[in-house]
């Protein structure tokens, strides 16, 4: 089997003759270019498993080359040696293109570990390896059919293949950590660890001992030696949920462990490497958090180099459907699957869902303990007031045919219990009489409220006789009593 082929661009010397050395130790074939003329020509030659560029070539910019290489060979990946301290140069290479990158002078181990993952991509998207891509776009934990989810897909395939640091943005409840996997599932270092630390949720005295580690006897309690984040996702992905949430001193610490990609555990007087690609995500704005000094301007550059917007599920109410198949079969689990009435459907496509795909997660759930014979009836749902679409987005259903009324004996009669089908066809006539300035749910809420208190005033308000009239429990009773604001007895 042939041995990969490196291409290094650098004038310096004796910084390619090092660079030589050590690839040449790890097996590979090593090519040297000393201006961009030359690495223009090595590239229409040959085929390599990753370039490797000084930004300061005599005749122009690594990040020309950059640029070149994203656009004629899509599969080779780049990295760019940068001198020490200059962020700006390597967040603009990543944001280019670039897979990844070096700062000067250039650290041994670093370089082995950037090397190996440019490998894996590159063995990832050759022909052998691609029957064993990880996570196939059809298995994506992100479902949805309309153009915003379809493009998001693409946007986390292409970018899971960099190096880059990525900014998950999007409302609460959008499904963020779900994104975050998924690129950790489409990149090469799906066989490594997927952390996901959630940073508010670390008292602040503990985190640097969380994120780095610590020796034993750092401090009071420690009795062995322990790992922290970063050592535990070494080679794989470390997701900083609701970064915004991180105070300023430990900003400082994890700027520093980003940009030397090595820390150091409390209690311990030497560093240690570590190879983690960063996905960072937050419902707050980082910019203004900036603006406002909450959140370090340089840490923001570092963190943010690639944004990635989820949708709120308002955005895309078209996914609706799939999305709450979804849901219920997860939660029915091996049994029959509860499903949606058409207006239940429609009750959801007309709420505005403030707390996204979560909220819809939970309303299903509730809703699934009080669905009759697997059915889920838009009573059942117990929607919030006042967060319905605006009555331009919703779509009312058809009126039904009505039912033929029922025989005057099981109307008068307090023991009896009328059908179904009657009370439904009651409250879609109401529906239909209903004023068609009020939102969906509101009119069903109104129908909803109007049968219930007419059954308990024929029954005098005995719950029990009024729950088997409607065909609900008592406690599903009660609930849609307290929900609806009807009094437990006749006033």
């Amino acid at each position: 089997m042939t041995a990969p082929r490196i291409l290094v661009v650098d004038d310096e010397a004796d910084l390619r003759e090092l660079l030589e050395i050590t690839l040449v130790k790890m097996g590979l074939d090593v090519d040297s270019a000393d201006c961009l003329a030359a690495a223009r020509s090595r590239l229409a030659q040959h085929e390599y498993g990753l370039v490797l560029t000084d930004m300061r070539l005599p005749d122009g910019l690594g990040i020309e080359l950059v640029r070149e290489v994203s656009a004629q060979y899509r599969n080779t990946p780049i990295a760019v040696i940068t001198a020490y301290g200059s962020t700006d140069n390597a967040v603009s290479a990543l944001k280019a293109g670039a897979f990844d990158y070096l700062s000067k002078p250039v650290a041994l181990d670093q370089l082995r570990l950037m090397v190996q993952s440019a490998l894996r991509i590159r063995k990832a998207d050759s022909p052998a390896g691609a029957t064993a891509a990880p996570a196939p776009a059809s298995a994506s934990p992100l479902v949805g059919q309309s153009a915003v989810m379809q493009d998001l897909r693409a946007q986390i395939i292409r970018l899971a293949r960099s190096m880059a640091p990525v900014a998950i943005t999007g409302e609460s409840g959008s499904g963020k950590e779900l994104a975050a996997r998924d690129i950790h599932a489409h990149s090469a270092r799906a066989d490594k660890p997927f952390i996901a630390v959630n940073c508010g949720a670390i008292p602040e005295a503990l985190m640097e001992a969380e994120f780095f580690g610590y020796r034993k006897g750092a401090f009071t309690g420690a009795n062995d030696d322990r790992e922290g984040f970063f050592q535990a996702a070494n080679g794989g992905t470390l997701m900083l949920d609701e970064v915004a949430d991180l105070p300023l001193p430990m900003q400082v610490k994890l700027l520093r462990a980003i940009q030397e990609r090595r820390v150091r555990k409390v209690g311990a007087t030497s560093e240690e490497a570590v190879d983690v690609r960063l996905v960072s995500a937050t419902h707050q704005n980082l910019a203004e958090c900036v603006e406002q000094g909450k959140f370090r301007q340089d840490l923001y550059y570092r963190l943010n180099v690639i944004e990635l917007r989820l949708p709120p599920l308002r955005e895309r109410l078209d996914d609706i459907a799939l999305l709450s198949d979804a849901i219920l079969a997860r939660l029915s689990g091996a049994g029959t699957p509860t499903v949606l009435s058409p207006t239940a459907l429609e009750a959801l496509r007309g709420y505005s869902f403030p707390g996204n795909v979560r909220e819809l997660e939970n309303v299903l759930e509730r809703a699934m303990a009080f669905a009759n014979d697997g059915v889920i009836e838009v009573a059942d749902l117990a929607l919030k007031r006042g967060a319905s679409m605006p009555p331009d987005r919703v779509q009312i259903p058809p009126r039904p045919p009505a039912a033929a009324p029922a025989p005057a004996s099981t109307q008068s009669s307090p023991s009896s219990s009328p059908s179904p089908s009657l009370l439904q066809a009651e409250a879609a006539g109401a529906v239909g009489d209903a004023s068609g300035s009020a939102s969906l749910v509101e009119q069903l809420d109104k129908v909803e409220r109007q049968v219930i208190r007419r059954t308990l005033e024929s029954v005098r308000f005995d719950q029990a006789q009024a729950a088997e009239k409607l065909g609900l429990s008592q406690r599903q009773l009660k609930y849609r009593m307290q929900r609806l604001s009807i009094p437990q007895s006749e006033q």
